[in-house]
């Protein structure tokens, strides 16, 4: 299809550009403008283009639901004359778009809600929907990218945050896991040990399996189980709500669409900030800075 495009083509898509170079070269080669739809900047005039943000609201619902479905118990507190069933306990790891929306799915269904985070603005979202919030203590360090992204963490964190994880997973019903580093492998937050201490009949749903998983067990577009703990890695959960992720995902493309073309008709500002973070290709060159 590249190969049918003529020179000077524009191409809006979800790239995928850190695992796509060759697509890239040949992008570049056949003289495309190409634009990928997951370098929108977070900033606020373009929130109405962001994709990754609608697409990420739907999925951190969905994830639950397929968790409370798959589990072997119920979600909310009920009182019968047979006795008491205790709430879920869920733990989400990542609060960004996917995560929140998991925190809040998880919490009109019942559940006690525990989320970690490495980036501190994360708490306050998180207790504002009735959360619980678990952090390492640390030396202060910021672990946010200008973007609004978690940057890697170092070896000392890490150890802290799987002792943290290891307590507080042991506890779960539900596990959600949403942590990506944009152009490196999910940081892998579960280990088999973590997963081999989990109660039987609990539910991993992981987010992160396109880009090998946050938990060590996780096999690509798979739902495996270890030890009685069912892992879902399912890469494709947006699917299952192919109309509403259909209507959100071309907004995003018509509102930047409209930006692009602008009010004088005229194609196309590079020195705009929207246009220049999310341009890869354009006369025959790679342009953006972090492809390159």
């Amino acid at each position: 299809e590249i190969e049918m495009a003529r020179a000077g083509a524009i191409i809006i898509a979800l790239m995928s550009p850190f695992n796509n170079k060759n697509l890239i070269e040949r992008y570049k080669y056949k003289s495309l403008t190409t634009f990928a739809m997951e370098f929108v900047p977070r900033i606020t005039r373009a929130q109405s283009m962001d994709s990754l943000s609608s697409q990420s609201n739907l999925l951190g619902y969905k994830a639950v639901l397929m968790a409370s479905d798959t589990m072997t118990k119920a979600v909310p507190i009920m009182m019968t004359a047979a006795g008491t069933i205790h709430p879920a306990t869920a733990l989400v790891l990542g609060a960004g778009v996917a995560g929140l929306q998991a925190i809040a799915t998880a919490k009109r269904l019942g559940a006690n809600v525990v989320a970690f985070d490495v980036r501190k603005a994360a708490k306050e979202q998180v207790a504002s929907l009735g959360a619980k919030f678990i952090e390492v203590e640390d030396d202060g360090q910021d672990l946010e990218t200008k973007g609004g992204y978690a940057k890697e963490v170092s070896k000392e964190y890490a150890m802290k945050q799987q002792l943290l994880l290891a307590e507080n997973i042991k506890k779960a019903d539900i596990v959600i896991t949403t942590a990506l580093i944009p152009g490196k492998p999910a940081p892998v937050l579960i280990t088999k040990e973590m997963v081999d201490s989990m109660k039987v009949g609990a539910v991993i749903v992981d987010l992160a399996a396109i880009n090998g998983g946050n938990c060590e067990y996780t096999k690509k577009d798979e739902i495996i189980t270890k030890n009685g703990v069912t892992i879902i890695g399912d890469c494709n959960i947006i699917s299952k709500l192919a109309k509403d992720a259909s209507k959100l995902y071309a907004k995003n493309l018509y509102h930047f669409v409209k930006h692009l073309i602008g009010k004088d008709k005229k194609m196309i500002e590079v020195t705009d900030e929207i246009i220049q973070e999310m341009m890869l290709t354009h006369k025959g060159k790679i342009t953006n800075n972090r492809v390159k």
